[in-house]
């Protein structure tokens, strides 16, 4: 059982066809499909049923597929611990982010600073959803993200760096711009722009709406939250945010914010990683940066959340 027919076999259970398993692996389909015969071989039983449209995983496919992913992985940590003997300034991370606030703000800043530390290392950095990351995280298609808490897998470990309160946002001439709280009834009547549903501030959201028994009107639902607050500074509707992130518009008149009566929800970020694995000394100074990153946004932040509320 080698490491080349493993890799293949998890990117066909993966993409569902052996021509798509076949780019993920960057080998033609006749070497993917000779590389999974012989490993049905060795293993005694077929791995995939094989169908028109995709294939489906075997039984037999099932009991490898969870021991393949530890392999690889365990495969990837030894040469990450192997690279690291050759000098400080080498490693690798693959990071990824669900916050793109975070990928613009933030991580630029940060990755300079891991740059100037490890120099010759290989940093990559992918975006996606949190659940999106976490999966990647857990096939061992990146070592660290940034994602939204709390993640509800055992497998996965996480840190939480920057918690901020949602409150609602709207623009300066809303006629309820001068008051300071909002009710639920009275927010779910405006014309709301939300994030997509899937995430796990909507997720709150919209459980706090269920639990105050009023339906809210969700006039634009978008992925990302610069999005949301640009909408709502063009005075379009009514916004959901966190505190901390539009501080810096409502004290620049940009926006208003309200408290939400009733509402406690708290929007949290942290970085996720595999759980008991092997983390390297490139993965723990960019966790390091990132507190460090953050202790100084608390700071950047603070005076102006108390001015406002």
């Amino acid at each position: 059982m080698e490491i080349r027919q493993l890799k293949a076999f998890l990117a066909i259970a993966e993409a569902k066809t052996f021509t798509a398993g076949a780019k993920r692996v960057n080998i033609t389909q006749a070497a993917i499909s000779m590389q999974i015969r012989q490993l049905e071989d060795e293993v005694g039983l077929p791995l995939f049923i094989r169908t028109p449209r995709r294939v489906i995983v075997t039984e037999a496919g099932e009991y490898l597929l969870e021991r393949a992913r530890r392999i690889l992985r365990e495969h990837d940590d030894a040469l990450a611990e192997i690279a690291e003997i050759a000098g400080a300034e080498h490693g690798r991370l693959r990071i990824g982010s669900a916050s793109a606030m975070f990928a613009t703000a933030q991580l630029p800043r940060i990755l300079e600073r891991l740059k100037q530390k490890y120099p010759r290392a290989e940093i990559n950095v992918s975006s996606g959803t949190s659940q999106v990351l976490v999966e990647k995280i857990l096939h061992g298609e990146i070592d660290i993200a940034f994602v939204s808490l709390p993640v509800e897998t055992s497998n996965i470990s996480t840190e939480l760096l920057f918690s901020d309160e949602i409150v609602a946002i709207a623009h300066p001439k809303h006629p309820l711009a001068q008051q300071k709280y909002i009710s639920a009834a009275t927010l779910a009547g405006e014309h709301l722009i939300l994030g997509e549903k899937g995430g796990n501030t909507r997720r709150l959201i919209d459980d706090f709406f269920a639990a105050a028994n009023v339906r809210p009107s969700v006039m634009m639902e978008l992925s990302r939250q610069e999005a949301i607050n640009q909408m709502v500074e063009n005075n379009m509707g009514v916004g959901i945010a966190g505190a901390k992130t539009v501080a810096k518009e409502v004290t620049g008149g940009k926006l208003v914010w309200w408290w939400i009566e009733g509402a406690e929800i708290k929007w949290d970020l942290g970085l996720a990683r595999i759980r008991g694995g092997y983390f390297s000394s490139i993965g723990k100074e960019f966790i390091n940066l990132c507190k460090d990153s953050f202790i100084e946004r608390e700071k950047e932040f603070k005076v102006k959340v108390k001015s406002q509320k």
